[in-house]
């Protein structure tokens, strides 16, 4: 049984659910009824279907349970999403901008783009799947609109600059970004912080403005969240 399901303080459309041993887990309400996405456990209460989301999964998560204080993602935006993956995160952020929003997501493993499109994409209208190189947004410029905010999630040296050219082209004005830095995708030499640093100067650099950073640990090593306006 659920004890308790209450609304986040600080993020629309983000569920603290209260488990029947007493631990809180992290939810979105669920876009798409009965259906999981990585095996992750449905809750229902009230008659109202939620799903567990789990930051060791899903580094967008992780930032929120380590008190990241900025989540520019609510009902109705238009999220381009750099890296999607099979799409974990992704259909929270689907579940977060609901039916009248849209996430465009790109990804260029042509594994994990099938992965999305056979398991995710039929059972959610709201998910368009790129088949590109978030290196080259040229290439899929026709396919995607202004949107609000965008997602990187790349393991590619240069996260930084792959992000602010994606920026430069399809971001709304005053729209804001989220960066997830793997420091060993870009230097396995260096201190993860002093990467985190480098990618922030990068950020700062092409004007966006630093509105947080989290260290993503104990849930992804030598990672770190970078939320920015522009």
């Amino acid at each position: 049984m659920v004890a308790n399901v209450e609304s986040h303080r600080a993020f629309s459309g983000i569920y603290w659910i209260t488990l029947e041993d007493g631990s809180q887990r992290l939810a979105t309400k669920n876009l798409s009824p009965g259906r999981r996405v990585y095996g992750e456990r449905l809750i229902s209460w009230r008659g109202v279907e939620y799903r567990l989301w789990d930051p060791f999964r899903s580094k967008l998560a992780a930032a929120i349970l380590k008190d990241l204080t900025t989540v520019p993602i609510r009902k109705n935006h238009k999220i381009l999403y750099l890296g999607a993956a099979s799409g974990t995160t992704a259909s929270h952020i689907s579940d977060l901008v609901g039916n009248k929003g849209h996430v465009y997501c790109v990804e260029f493993s042509a594994r994990s783009i099938r992965e999305l499109v056979n398991n995710v994409c039929p059972y959610r209208s709201n998910i368009t799947p790129l088949f590109e190189d978030a290196r080259m947004p040229e290439k899929y410029l026709t396919f995607v609109e202004k949107v609000d905010s965008v997602y990187c999630d790349i393991a590619q040296p240069e996260q930084a600059k792959i992000l602010v050219n994606n920026v430069n082209i399809f971001l709304k004005e005053d729209g804001w970004t989220m960066l997830s830095v793997k420091s060993q995708s870009i230097d396995v030499t260096k201190k993860p912080t002093e990467v985190y640093r480098e990618e922030v100067n990068i950020l700062k650099k092409h004007g966006f403005i630093i509105k947080d950073i989290v260290v993503l640990d104990p849930y992804e090593k030598a990672h770190a969240m970078i939320v920015s306006k522009v």
